[in-house]
């Protein structure tokens, strides 16, 4: 390395080169950041890690700024379709939605090419983030926040996105998802992993779908099919295709060694606390689930008429959406918490991280729907929560929602319990490796 030939008379020459190597050093790692190349380690939840280490690093993807562009699009196309008196017509709003979805897929295909070659989700992703920007301005508009955009949507294309239910999935859709995709798309353009954040997208938005379909043929909606219903139908393939391409992405290389997770797993229960609280909490929402799923079953006893009553009238309003919700916990969400419990008393269940973010995602959405409607003022008053009770419902559906990114949240930080013990190699196996 080149030294300096003069140094200001006021600095030793020993600090004047100290400054010199620690510009080039600040230099040689801005450049790296800037290449095309793996970016500096941050943090994440998705890559293994020594025990003795907090937090797990990962590289944490951008957002995408040409889908941020792409997806607000669907401001003035919404507004000046809103404009056209025919689209007061159902079967023009079901033609004109494929039109732009299809034109959309063409124009995301011809400007990256590159990123739908290297994964065909990539163009999942960007039409999906233009989809969550109109279901954000449908909330927003139903709640009176803005006007003049997708009225015409909402009365001749899917009227039950005018329910409470509708109304906050909507939200979470233009939220949490969205931000999701700009995230994902990002990761793709840099060809950076995001394993993690889809199975968590998958599980959200695979349980939007099946309790809000399914409730608008059962609830009192289901007179009110309009053609994009079919339209919408599409949507359930999206996340078996989705979610097979994403299960089959490699998981993050791990740095554990055979023997620290064998000392790991030779901890009991009571060694680690954590787990023993997390599986006290899934007993708990187990049986909190199997009573509210008696609740929407009509279970005679008082304690269910008390309930369903006083604390969340909401599982009787005939939209049929919280009993379909509660329905989904009670053959789904009641046979991962003992599978759960399960895993994290006994080693080696590697299958528990990857399905608990998939979990997590689906609890989170469907609590932040279900809470959501229950308050909201499109629903009944007669179903909605009393105000003596709303302390009590609040704490127990937020803990019902949080628990899951707990369970997530450890799995991740700590993999080694799940991991398959390596058996130790036997003496002939060393001498083979040092010949």
């Amino acid at each position: 390395m080149p030294q300096p030939t003069m140094a200001p008379h006021h600095l030793s020459p020993e600090t004047y080169n100290f400054i010199f190597l620690t510009a080039r050093l600040e230099r040689d790692f801005c450049l790296q950041w800037r290449s095309p190349g793996p970016a500096p380690i941050l943090w994440d939840f998705a890559t293994p890690h020594p025990p003795s280490s907090p937090m797990v690093p990962m590289d944490i993807p951008p957002l995408a700024g040409r889908t941020v562009a792409m997806s607000f699009c669907a401001l003035p196309v919404s507004y000046l379709l809103n404009q056209v008196s025919a689209f007061s017509q159902p079967l023009f709003v079901v033609l004109t939605s494929a039109l732009i979805l299809g034109l959309l897929f063409l124009a995301v295909y011809s400007l990256s090419h590159g990123e739908i070659t290297y994964d065909p989700l990539y163009a999942v992703f960007v039409i999906f983030s233009f989809t969550s920007v109109v279901d954000l301005v449908i909330a927003l508009q139903e709640d009176g926040y803005m006007m003049g955009f997708m009225d015409f949507y909402t009365k001749e294309g899917e009227p039950y996105l005018r329910t409470a239910h509708g109304i906050f999935i909507c939200y979470w859709d233009g939220t949490v998802h969205y931000l999701l995709y700009l995230t994902m798309a990002g990761a793709i353009r840099k060809r950076k992993r995001y394993r993690n954040l889809g199975l968590y997208w998958l599980g959200s938005f695979a349980m939007s779908i099946l309790v809000f379909l399914p409730g608008n043929i059962l609830g009192k909606y289901s007179s009110e099919m309009r053609p994009t219903f079919f339209l919408a139908i599409l949507y359930m393939l999206v996340p078996c295709w989705a979610g097979v391409r994403i299960f089959n992405q490699s998981r993050a290389p791990t740095s554990y060694t055979p023997d620290m997770v064998q000392e790991e797993q030779k901890k009991s229960l009571f060694q680690r606390p954590a787990d023993l609280a997390l599986i006290v909490y899934l007993i708990f929402a187990a049986l909190f689930t199997v009573f509210r799923g008696l609740v929407v079953l009509d279970c005679p006893t008082d304690a269910c008429f008390i309930y369903i009553y006083q604390y969340e009238p909401y599982l009787r309003d005939p939209v049929a959406y919280p009993k379909l919700q509660m329905l989904m916990y009670l053959f789904y969400a009641l046979p991962f918490y003992c599978l759960a419990a399960y895993a994290l008393a006994f080693p080696g269940c590697s299958w528990l991280p990857d399905w608990a973010l998939v979990f997590a995602g689906a609890i989170g959405q469907a609590q932040f729907s279900h809470m959501g409607a229950s308050m909201h003022m499109r629903t009944p008053f007669t179903y909605r929560v009393p105000e003596d009770t709303w302390a009590t419902f609040f704490l127990s559906n937020l803990l019902l929602a949080l628990g899951p990114h707990l369970l997530a949240f450890r799995c991740l930080w700590r993999p080694a319990f799940f991991l398959h013990a390596a058996l130790p190699s036997s003496p002939q196996d060393q001498d083979k490796k040092q010949q």
